[in-house]
């Protein structure tokens, strides 16, 4: 077997393990169960309702790099794809950290950057909007739900209005129960309320709800979207392409933004989108709400505070600024107006993105490579461009995972 060949079945075999990981994934969202804790054989196989759906999108996505880079004759691997599952140790997961082509050569021209990275998310995007469209016209019937949460039940058809003022129950006192309407709150309720975990909407996931959901079925919000395998795999493919359509560095929308607009312009608009991404991911991270404990453990954890997230923005700031000094005030800067901001306006971002920024601004960088040919994009180009540039906007999440409680 010649190396061709084993890298083939190391690609292959990659494959077939995502597949088995993102089906575990699919099930423990979509039944509620882990491994370890009562999947059955039936619950695994119901996992393939999100895994074929979630890897497909994913496989169209590397493929419109893959066969752009090959238009192009340009020297790329078939995909790698990258299995991660916890279900073994009781953690949830997607059972994938996605997939990636292996580019052997450097790209020569502006024209070849901007086709191989905006190929992939439209090609991915087309197939999750499709996707998505017919997980909502294809809702089950409201008794679904119930399955997954016969506790449910207690509240009647209307259970989802009835519910949007258990949060307020659960922060005062179950005694409240009676007051608002509610003979009983189970406690397998108020348990999975208060660590519930909803999935930020974005403008197309609204748009869904809308006009494609059918009138006489329950259509599931955020919070309960992850028992709708289609429709979660649509969502996380919206989640990724907006990932990968963050208009800085090297992303593909790096490589968008350097084909729109070139490499001087692209320098200074990634830098600038960097730094609203990451003001806006460390917003709220302390404020002067921190300082109402005045105790020596209170003043010791708000310092604490300070200097892991100075740590992280100098850390970001890495290929922002190749001096120390400069990464540093960039860093204190960058605090003390967030701080402001943020006490005085009652504002906070999502430190979610904080561990994109850091993977953004210290490892992927935020400049793009240069190129041998930098002949400008066609107008049709352009318009795909812009296409792309949109297509962010509506995939895109300011929080997408909120854990209620944390």
């Amino acid at each position: 077997m010649d190396k061709q060949q084993k890298t083939k079945l190391i690609q292959l075999g990659l494959f077939v393990v995502t597949l088995i990981t993102t089906t575990f994934a699919g099930a423990e969202w979509t039944i509620g169960k882990f491994l370890i804790l009562g999947m059955t054989w039936d619950d695994f196989l119901f996992g393939f309702n999100f895994s074929i759906p979630f890897l497909f999108i994913l496989t169209v996505h590397e493929f419109g790099h893959y066969f752009t880079a090959r238009y192009h004759k340009i020297n790329v691997s078939l995909p790698y794809y990258i299995p991660m599952w916890f279900g073994f140790i009781g953690m949830a997961s997607i059972g994938t950290m996605g997939a990636f082509i292996r580019i052997k050569e450097n790209i020569s021209s502006r024209i070849k950057y901007f086709d191989v990275g905006v190929s992939g998310p439209i090609a991915g995007f087309i197939v999750a909007l499709i996707l998505m469209i017919y997980g909502f016209r294809s809702l089950p019937e409201t008794e679904y739900i119930y399955e997954v949460h016969p506790e449910y039940e207690v509240f009647g058809e209307n259970f989802e209005e009835r519910m949007m003022g258990l949060d307020t129950i659960l922060l005062k006192s179950d005694l409240n129960a009676d007051r608002l309407g509610y003979e009983a709150l189970p406690d397998t309720i108020s348990t999975a309320r208060k660590g519930s975990i909803s999935f930020g909407d974005n403008i197309l996931m609204s748009l869904g709800r809308n006009y494609f959901a059918p009138s006489d079925r329950y259509v599931p919000s955020s919070k309960e979207l992850m028992h709708y395998p289609v429709l979660l795999a649509a969502y996380l493919a919206f989640f990724f392409t907006a990932l990968n359509l963050l208009p800085m560095g090297q992303l593909d929308g790096g490589h968008v933004l350097f084909g729109l607009f070139g490499p001087k312009n692209h320098a200074i608009i990634s830098r600038v989108l960097f730094t609203g991404f990451l003001f806006y991911a460390g917003l709220g991270w302390v404020t002067t709400a921190d300082l109402v404990n005045t105790s020596l453990e209170g003043i010791g954890n708000f310092v604490i505070s300070i200097a892991i997230y100075l740590l992280v923005v100098y850390v970001s700031a890495y290929s922002v600024f190749k001096e120390k000094r400069d990464r540093l005030l960039y860093a204190t800067v960058m605090f003390v107006v967030q701080f402001f901001v943020a006490s005085i306006f009652k504002v906070e971002g999502y430190t979610g993105w904080l561990l994109f920024s850091v993977l953004i601004g210290r490892f992927i960088g935020v400049d793009h490579p240069s190129v041998v040919d930098n002949s400008p994009l066609s107008t049709e180009r352009k318009i795909l461009g812009w296409v792309a540039l949109v297509i962010f906007i509506l995939c895109f999440s300011p929080q997408p995972l909120v854990i209620d409680g944390f």
